[in-house]
């Protein structure tokens, strides 16, 4: 039973069970007359270990990001879209087990439905195989969305980073001035200055304002994100 699923995750249950529940949303067991037997708990359950399973591996791979920028990704790849994607993935969408209601009324694609289903299969396999097994899946089904947030995080260029720092410490933007340019007009190099609200100075050069203007913005965050001494 399962055989596809469990493959995908790729997790085999002792207990299948478990699984069956986990896909069994609330509106098939009140049509059957009953309150157990569905997913809920197993989401409230599955909701905790994903956190911890998520931020273990954030924390374990990228030791040189910082606090805020963890909390970020973790947000991003616990979201209701991230989470349905994934559930997509593993066709989540065509294992759900649905009362006739819900299914009339197109549950079987709402995000939040299968992000539920998700984590009650995350909550599910925790509890059949214990914390280790919960975390190798995670790893797995997480792990290509870690690094293409992590790469897309870094790939933003330094002014745009820059001034989310200079928001977030001094309430204020930094300002940048061109103070000189040299050179033939094909082969000009231009001089900026970048000033940060708290009254320090960046200098940079480059073949253009904006380049210059970039290379300003990363000298001073690299003054921002050092560590405290």
């Amino acid at each position: 039973m399962y055989e596809r699923l469990q493959t995908d995750i790729p997790y085999h249950f002792t207990e299948v069970k478990l699984l069956r529940m986990a896909l069994t949303h609330s509106s098939r067991a009140n049509e059957e007359g009953g309150d157990e037997g569905h997913n809920e708990r197993l989401e409230f359950l599955g909701d905790a270990v994903l956190e911890l399973c998520v931020s273990e591996e954030l924390f374990s791979r990228h030791p040189e990001v910082r606090e805020g920028e963890l909390t970020a990704l973790r947000s991003s790849l616990v979201s209701q879209e991230s989470l349905a994607a994934i559930a997509r993935r593993l066709q989540l969408n065509r294992e759900v087990i649905l009362g006739k209601g819900e299914e009339a009324q197109g549950g079987r694609e709402r995000d939040s439905l299968l992000g539920d289903a998700l984590e009650a299969l995350i909550g599910a396999i925790f509890l059949d195989g214990g914390y280790a097994a919960a975390q190798k899946v995670v790893s797995e089904l997480f792990s290509a969305g870690a690094t293409k947030k992590k790469a897309a995080a870094a790939g933003r260029d330094g002014k745009s980073r820059l001034q989310e720092a200079s928001q977030r410490i001094f309430k204020e933007r930094p300002l940048y001035s061109l103070v000189d340019s040299k050179g033939p007009e094909h082969e000009k190099i231009f001089k900026v200055r970048l000033r940060l609200p708290d009254g320090r100075n960046f200098y940079a050069s480059g073949s253009s304002v904006k380049r210059a203007e970039q290379a300003a913005a990363l000298l001073a965050l690299k003054v921002l994100e050092a560590p405290a001494t």
